[in-house]
């Protein structure tokens, strides 16, 4: 009995410390800057595209250089995209997070999530992660 009521105790716990996320209206500024360094990363302007990533992220990677590198290496759908569609907007815990389906040009659909910051009264890019891909629908 004791162990069941630790149980359900702990399982509260974990609820209240998972926040839903709120999904928002599409914010163009967000979505423009995603574009934005999208098409950059299509012509190899990796130089153009880093200033679409935040002031954390620059500083993580020094340079331009190897911010495309670690683009090129580590998210070929983003470089080179086939499609790109934006999902929703969401806020989750105070963090806005854009979620953006790419299509790449083998037809694979991948399915990331931005997360968006503003600095300097501009959108940056503060991180990027894939998400499980979506299943084949008919």
């Amino acid at each position: 009995m004791r162990l069941g009521l630790m149980a359900i105790v702990f399982a509260g716990a974990l609820a209240g410390m998972v926040r839903a996320a709120d999904v928002l209206p599409a914010e163009p500024g967000i979505e423009g800057t995603i574009q934005s360094q999208i098409d950059a990363f299509l012509v190899d302007d990796f130089v153009t595209a880093f200033t679409f990533a935040s002031p954390n992220i620059q500083g993580m990677f020094g340079s331009p250089e190897r911010f495309g590198s670690m683009v090129r290496s580590g998210y070929p759908m983003v470089w080179r995209p086939g499609e790109v569609r934006f999902l929703e907007l969401r806020d989750v815990g105070g963090q806005l997070w854009q979620k953006v389906m790419i299509r790449d040009q083998q037809g694979q659909l991948h399915v990331l999530d931005y997360q968006m910051v503003q600095s300097e009264g501009l959108w940056k890019i503060n991180g990027v992660q894939v998400l499980r891909a979506p299943g084949v629908g008919a």
